[in-house]
């Protein structure tokens, strides 16, 4: 049996945990970076975050510090977003936003600075010392960091559970079309629900 378009009916208990991705400034209000949809779905992020704390994990997107530097196309990439290198950049701006910041600690951050959380970060050593093998991934953007979040998961075999309403992105038909592919595609895998779904299994 399932809950809602995909959640299965199987508890999630102390072996979860919470991988927030890219809830910070850089991300709101007032940067070339700004996705619109972050205000809105703010608390439903807060009130996964609020319900396990001390089992949350928040990412940061660290930018470069300089136009032009990083590997590859990101050299192309930091040329064309120049404004948004740490240079240019108040420092507050790489932090998260003042609702989650509250919550660390317990709840634990980690810096990366590609879309991907798997990279370079220990991120798969820290949980596999929680014993994690239950990931619910929230946070921005749907079709960016979110998508490398969870198809990093995917590769290392992680239950995954996707709540659709605490993502966020600047393109709702990328949006949609993402849930779609981990409902359709990724079924077996990855689970999608609603933030109150979620709470309601994980106890």
């Amino acid at each position: 049996m399932a809950r809602g378009d995909g959640l299965r009916d199987k508890p999630l208990g102390s072996d979860c945990v919470h991988l927030c991705v890219d809830m910070q400034n850089l991300f709101a209000e007032g940067s070339e970076w700004h996705t619109p949809w972050m205000k809105r779905v703010l608390p439903f992020v807060e009130q996964l975050v609020e319900a396990h704390p001390a089992e949350t994990i928040f990412t940061r997107f660290i930018p470069v510090a300089h136009p032009g530097e990083g590997e590859g196309t990101w050299k192309e990439y930091y040329q064309r977003w120049s404004k948004m290198t740490l240079e240019a950049l108040p420092p507050s701006m790489v932090d998260l936003v003042p609702q989650l910041a509250r919550f660390v600690p317990p709840a634990t951050v980690i810096d990366k600075g590609v879309y991907s959380p798997w990279l370079e970060t220990g991120l798969d050593e820290m949980l596999r010392e929680r014993g994690t093998n239950t990931l619910v991934i929230s946070g921005a953007e749907t079709d960016v960091c979110v998508l490398a979040a969870v198809m990093g998961a995917v590769d290392r075999g992680y239950r995954i559970v996707v709540p659709k309403d605490a993502l966020c992105s600047s393109s709702d038909a990328m949006h949609d079309a993402l849930l779609g592919l981990y409902s359709q595609r990724y079924g077996g895998q990855v689970e999608v629900g609603t933030v109150e779904q979620i709470l309601r299994l994980w106890k």
